[in-house]
């Protein structure tokens, strides 16, 4: 009888996947991590440390591993990315003093394995659709999480949009006043930025490359190891194929 309904809830979940899926918002950039870019990541580096690290923690990452794996030297770290601390070998803390939930109504989350838990797509597009919405006390909301806390820290680089679908005919006119434009899927930028969209895109592509990076500092080992048991497995495999042909040349 348990086997019966364990079958029937596993049933119900299956059946009601898609709708789960479908609930979801979906995203409208795209994105893929390269982790491989040595300048995209020293970048990033340095964006996360001058426009998140004063709300967002990595606790889980030191100074010195950061430099050491990004080829960052000491001197360069201490001057213009360590904020918290003077010794590498400190973890990245946030300088957010203790009542940051009074101001914001949360603490704001510790981000260093936030795209493993994610996603990269999902935080890259969640840094692309902040818009502006007057019922939020920041005057700003968020595509992909509805009445984030968190303001749009970045506005001042990409300028200010807002959502075509829900706004379309003030989104519309405010563009027209302002000499705005298309920010991109759903969206006009109502006043610009001081980067243009592309500079902005790299800018969060950057951003979110380090990111990746902290959530699994080995990852490019593990990668390039593993290319290179696969390569040797292919050489052993034919070795192996060789061998059997002379052992087995007289049989046939």
């Amino acid at each position: 009888m348990k086997r019966i309904k364990h079958i029937l809830f596993a049933g119900a979940l299956m059946a009601a996947a898609p709708a789960f899926a479908s609930s979801e918002t979906a995203m409208p950039y795209k994105f893929e991590p390269d982790t491989g870019n040595e300048a995209s990541l020293q970048r990033g580096a340095r964006n996360f440390m001058n426009y998140c690290s004063g709300c967002h923690s990595m606790r889980h990452m030191r100074y010195g591993r950061v430099g050491q794996d990004l080829g960052i030297p000491e001197d360069l770290m201490q001057a213009n990315l360590m904020f918290t601390s003077k010794k590498p070998g400190d973890h990245i803390l946030s300088a957010m003093p203790a009542d940051a939930e009074q101001w914001f109504g949360k603490q704001p989350p510790d981000l260093t394995v936030e795209t493993r838990m994610r996603g990269p797509e999902w935080v890259y597009n969640y840094l692309m659709t902040f818009y502006l919405d007057p019922s939020r006390p920041a005057g700003t909301n968020n595509l992909m999480l509805p009445g984030a806390s968190m303001p749009h820290v970045l506005g001042e680089l990409q300028g200010w949009q807002v959502m075509e679908t829900a706004h379309a005919e003030e989104g519309a006119a405010a563009a027209e006043a302002h000499g705005g434009a298309h920010a991109g899927p759903g969206f006009t930028l109502v006043s610009k930025g001081s980067l243009d969209e592309k500079e902005y895109e790299k800018f969060v592509a950057d951003t979110v490359n380090f990111m990746v990076y902290t959530a699994e500092p080995g990852r490019n080992g593990r990668i390039s190891l593993g290319i290179k048991v696969m390569l040797y497995l292919l050489v052993l495999t034919g070795l192996f194929y060789l061998l059997k042909r002379e052992f087995w040349k007289e049989v046939h």
